[in-house]
């Protein structure tokens, strides 16, 4: 239990002033209020795949180097990807309720290495939601500014990034909560730009047909039907940003109201339908009004300028418009703040990245996570200068990685449990093709954007998807080494777990169930699941101080993470399990002939619960002392202090501020 009484730090109440409260995770209702329902989880985690909508079919429509007519093709083949690849990522929702998207997706079907290179991809990935969507949100904002406010476009972009960092650090519900007017704003908004568009042009279809079959006849002349085939295919995959935020509902269903997987195919469904047709509308649009790019304008920009320019207030009308599209990219920056934390909290569980990236706020957020992907989403604006085209690169590679490895994992998944699933062959059959438009996407930006620069002498076109290869692989490489570390530790520990055996050999004669007494010396020790290490805790308190204590109190606390804050009968399994190491450390104790109890309590934070539960039981105790243990490397190095918590040091500095006695034991370990 956290203290909150008159003797909090400034640093604390000044967090609570601006972050609120902490959440009490022992009220049972605590998952129900945390949760979204349907359209709240539309709000925040489909705003990210509808505002890929701002980019996406602006960047294809461009690929199209004149052949604008193509766009009437790639308006329904657009429609028919998104529907294709939600309804992949459905089936995957089905499969993993418990959220995790491509990395679980992969881990699970294909193996560790392809999970650890999905969840590296979908961590960049995660940033560039952040960076690309706010990128976007200034330049569509700024379209309609004065030349002379250009200037200040990319501190606005850096502001941005750092307004959404405190409202996550506040809690997923209430930054949704606080962007949903927004949301319901663009909606609103585009229905009457893209419908008013169509609706002008639905005289003039009978001569937009006739133009349209003119240029398609005289292109498949000159160049010939696969000319033409390739130019489609290289537009359609540069316009690939327009698919990017589709995976983001599975990963977050960990925040969705009970029952979650409904949630989440209802959420995904709603971010298909909607981001289907304002896609398949903007390309439509662009060719019928045969729109050309303006420097500084978005062609969304130049789209609602060209609709509304004869109208009394039409400049005010398209300004709206495009505030409203910069503010839905602002919301779909949130994206990355919701489920970046949540894959590197389920890489830390798995041990690809530091512990410390499970932890859960006051707030119940993923602090730490939120933190680092809001510093990286910095950098990259900074580096890029807010560019969107460099940004979209980096960002659609990482996310047809994740793609391609979820599509052929499912689609072999599908292989294996043929025998148990009634209509596996059209599971299979629908993955398959998933992967087909998946891996053709990947594999045509990757010569585009990476390899086709370079071949062509002209490599400054290349740098970018250079770079997001590059940043993918260092993660891939970092991941490994901090994997390789825990495996090390995990082998090293085994040496504590001999002293199990060590103890059961010299437990003998009758234990000793006489009640504490708490007159006598007392020694508590803290300790965790049961295990050699804190067996070997235990024994080397009782050769450092023998016969002195008659006492012995085993502390543990149940930690609530990422891992186990997943529900109710989560948390109820982990107290058990808890209870049920300190019941064998109690017995081991008693057949060593001491007086035993135990003390436990539940907590996000180890040190904040440990504290106070040992400032109970010192008033319990009078003669107690307190012992915890930490783990002592030969050479240590910042590595070590990155991916080990100093809880023991912590808990001792804590305690010893309170007052009470406290002795870290030393366990060495060979590494």
């Amino acid at each position: 239990m956290v203290h909150h009484g008159p003797h909090r730090s400034l640093s604390k109440r000044i967090s609570t002033k601006v972050l609120g409260r902490p959440q009490n995770i022992h009220d049972p209702s605590i998952f129900h209020k945390l949760s979204l329902i349907a359209l709240l989880s539309w709000i925040g985690l489909g705003a990210d795949g509808l505002s890929s909508s701002s980019y996406g079919p602006a960047e294809a429509f461009e690929a199209m180097q004149g052949h604008a007519y193509l766009a009437v093709f790639l308006a329904v083949v657009t429609a028919l990807t998104v529907f294709i690849i939600s309804y992949t990522y459905s089936k995957i929702i089905e499969q993993f309720p418990h959220g995790g998207g491509g990395y679980f997706v992969a881990t699970s079907t294909l193996g560790k290495k392809a999970g650890v290179v999905s969840g590296s991809a979908l961590l960049i990935d995660y940033v560039l939601t952040i960076t690309v969507s706010i990128a976007a949100c200034g330049d569509a904002i700024f379209s309609f500014l004065p030349g002379e406010a250009q200037a200040f476009k990319l501190t606005f972009k850096v502001v941005l990034i750092c307004i959404l960092i405190l409202l996550n650090l506040r809690g997923v519900k209430e930054s949704v909560m606080m962007l949903a007017p927004i949301f319901l704003l663009f909606i609103g908004t585009h229905v009457l730009l893209l419908g008013y568009g169509l609706i002008t042009q639905a005289t003039a279809v009978g001569s937009h047909f006739t133009v349209f079959s003119t240029e398609f006849s005289v292109d498949v002349q000159a160049i010939g039907f696969l000319g033409v085939l390739a130019i489609f295919l290289r537009a359609f995959s540069l316009g690939a940003g327009t698919y990017t935020g589709i995976e983001a509902v599975s990963n977050g269903l960990l925040v969705m109201r009970e029952p979650k997987v409904k949630t989440g195919k209802r959420t995904m469904l709603y971010m298909a339908i909607s981001l289907a047709l304002v896609s398949g509308a903007l390309l439509l649009c662009y060719y019928f009004l045969k729109l050309q790019p303006v420097e500084g304008q978005t062609l969304n920009a130049v789209l609602a300028t060209t609709l509304f320019s004869g109208w009394p207030a039409g400049f005010w009308i398209a300004a709206v418009i495009l505030f409203s599209e910069g503010l839905l990219l602002f919301v779909a920056a949130q994206t990355g703040f919701i489920d970046g934390p949540r894959v590197m909290a389920n890489m830390a569980v798995d041990s690809w990245f530091p512990k410390k990236f499970a932890a859960l706020s006051e707030r119940l957020t993923m602090r730490n996570g939120v933190l680092v992907m809001g510093v990286i989403a910095l950098l990259l604006i900074v580096m890029t200068n807010g560019n969107v085209s460099f940004l979209v690169i980096m960002y659609a590679i990482n996310v047809f990685v994740t793609f391609s490895l979820s599509q052929l994992g499912m689609a072999r998944f599908s292989l294996q449990t043929r025998t148990k699933r009634k209509h596996w062959m059209r599971y299979l059959f629908i993955f398959i093709i998933g992967f087909v438009v998946c891996f053709t996407i990947l594999l045509i930006m990757l010569y585009e954007k990476v390899l086709g620069p370079f071949v062509n002498n002209n490599p400054q076109d290349g740098i970018w998807g250079l770079t997001t290869l590059l940043i993918t692989s260092f993660v891939i490489l970092l991941c490994y080494l901090i994997h390789r570390h825990y495996t090390k530790i995990k082998r090293a520990m085994k040496k504590f777990d001999e002293v199990l055996l060590l103890s059961n050999i010299h437990l003998v004669g009758k234990p000793n169930t006489q009640p504490v007494d708490s007159k006598q010396m007392t020694a508590a020790i803290l300790v965790s699941e049961y295990n050699g290490y804190g067996v070997n805790t235990f024994l080397s308190l009782i050769r450092n101080f023998p016969g002195l204590y008659k006492n012995i109190i085993f502390v543990s606390i149940a930690e609530l993470d990422s891992g186990t804050f997943k529900g109710v009968a989560e948390i109820e399994a982990l107290k058990t399990s808890v209870k049920a190491s300190l019941a064998k450390y109690v017995s081991l104790a008693q057949r060593l002939g001491f007086s035993a109890e135990y003390r436990m309590d539940v907590g996000i934070d180890v040190v904040d619960t440990a504290s106070c539960l040992c400032d109970v039981i010192a008033k319990e105790f009078p003669k107690v002392m307190f012992f915890t243990a930490k783990l002592v490397f030969r050479h240590e190095t910042i590595f070590h202090k990155i991916l080990h918590n100093e809880t023991a040091f912590a808990i001792q500095r804590r305690l010893q501020w309170q007052g009470l006695p406290v002795v870290v034991l030393p366990q060495r370990i060979d590494v």
